[in-house]
């Protein structure tokens, strides 16, 4: 779309670009019912500065792409915080936001289009088993593998760590398979014509998730693990 000016609306703002709804739901500005009133009418309204706004989602659309880091050329412990920092604090949040767009879009949209209140449910399932997924790995498998590096790589040190990477590996092979049911209940994470903004925001939400979750679970499966587990 064109640049963003102060008499966009927002529901255009947000409809060329959904993850801009991330800025909107900070600043409490209402994209969805208000999604027909010019920006500067709405900010007006929350007594924010049209400009600034406007600032901060061009800032949001320009920002530039940081090079990923290497988890192999990284310790055990700097991947275990790494891991923690990159993946999991964001995943608590997001699953936040999501609990509230899933809930919200089913209660209003349920009726016309009933596969929303099943992916609710499966989201649902999904947050649960994510939440405590990762509280186990932070209190408990985190703790033990920085353990053996501490321990100098002695071998021995960890030989109980393998039957506990395999369950999260299993937990794994669920939580890819509720993602992919998410996706052929979202027609893959495509919105249908008529959605609302909000509908739209948690489709690409749902999008970055599996996204985000597909490189969590790499980092997790494919790099931290089969090292652990080398030295252990």
């Amino acid at each position: 779309m064109s640049s963003i000016t102060t008499q966009t609306t927002v529901g255009e703002i947000v409809r060329a670009r959904p993850g801009r709804s991330r800025i909107f739901e900070k600043l409490g500005i209402d994209y969805c019912c208000g999604g027909k009133k010019p920006l500067a009418e709405l900010c007006q309204a929350k007594g924010l500065d049209p400009a600034t706004v406007v600032a901060m989602l061009s800032a949001f659309d320009g920002a530039p792409e940081t090079s990923a880091p290497d988890p192999d050329a990284m310790s055990l412990a700097a991947l275990c915080e790494h891991i923690e920092r990159v993946h999991h604090d964001p995943l608590r949040e997001e699953l936040s936001r999501l609990d509230f767009l899933t809930r919200k879009v089913a209660a209003v949209h349920g009726d016309h289009e009933p596969r929303l209140v099943e992916l609710r449910k499966v989201f649902m399932e999904f947050n649960a088993a994510m939440s405590s997924h990762t509280d186990e790995e932070e209190s408990q498998i985190f703790p033990a593998i920085r353990q053996l590096e501490s321990a100098g790589y002695v071998k021995g040190n960890g030989s109980s760590l393998k039957a506990s990477l395999d369950k999260l590996e299993s937990e794994h092979d669920r939580v890819g398979a509720a993602l992919v049911q998410i996706r052929a209940l979202t027609d893959n994470h495509t919105s249908p014509e008529w959605a609302c903004n909000t509908f739209r925001a948690l489709y690409d939400a749902l999008a970055g998730l599996e996204q985000e979750t597909h490189q969590h679970i790499h980092k997790e499966n494919n790099v931290l693990f089969p090292r652990a587990l080398a030295v252990a």
